[in-house]
């Protein structure tokens, strides 16, 4: 993994780098540090990266203006900073944690358990929008306007209930830890938002189908379909 970290006290970003080197072991590749936003900007655009962790106040720099880009890139973000009454708001932009300073590293262990797959612990609290570019710029999605998302390679497709389609850099496996636990991973390349599934259909051949509210018809992979045929039984 390469992990960049953005803290402007050199002591705790010292710190913080050998502690990440330390529980991700062989896993880490670089960990590289930044002070400033400027900094962090000029760097994100020349590497790619697959961690982000974040301070939130730069010497009087807002954090908030590189995690709202950040959010719509393909990497994770992880927030360490002892702004805690700034943890809500970051979990809504869809940080995968939030890490309040002072911490240990038993803590920024956790932290990065969220990356497994499966997911060894849920986000304490799920995302409420998302953040892509479109054209350029960046475009905020209200996670309520979301019927479903497709995996499109390394990206994934937002399905919007309006009829429109975003892309995020993200892939759906990076959205599904994110996400509120309504959405359910239906399928290798979809995700659903369980709320608007009215029926499912068997056909031969051991093919199973999810049909929507608006008559939106989606593959349903075969070891979800007990699970999902019993939740929908539940009401």
């Amino acid at each position: 993994m390469r992990i960049l970290v953005v803290e402007d006290e050199k002591v705790a970003a010292r710190r913080l780098a050998r502690l990440v080197k330390e529980v991700l072991g062989d896993k880490t590749t670089t960990v590289d540090i930044r002070e400033s936003l400027e900094e962090s900007q000029q760097y994100l655009a020349r590497h790619s990266i697959d961690i982000l962790l974040l301070d939130l106040n730069l010497s009087g720099q807002n954090g908030f203006d590189l995690l709202t880009r950040a959010v719509a890139e393909s990497f994770q973000t992880i927030i360490v900073s002892a702004n805690t009454d700034q943890a809500i708001r970051a979990y809504e932009y869809g940080v995968l944690d939030f890490v309040p300073k002072p911490f240990e590293k038993e803590r920024l262990m956790r932290a990065f358990e969220r990356l497994e797959k499966p997911p060894a612990q849920p986000v304490p609290q799920p995302a409420q929008v998302l953040v892509v570019r479109n054209q350029g710029r960046l475009q905020i999605i209200p996670v309520d306007q979301v019927l479903y998302l497709q995996g499109a390679g390394d990206y994934a497709e937002i399905h919007l209930r309006d009829g429109g389609v975003a892309l995020h850099s993200k892939s759906l496996e990076s959205l599904e830890r994110i996400l509120p636990g309504r959405f359910s991973r239906t399928h290798k390349s979809y995700i659903v938002d369980m709320r608007e599934v009215v029926n499912v259909h068997i056909h031969g051949g051991g093919k199973y189908e999810l049909e929507l509210r608006d008559g939106i018809v989606l593959p349903l992979s075969r070891s979800r379909y007990k699970e999902l045929s019993e939740r929908l039984a539940q009401g």
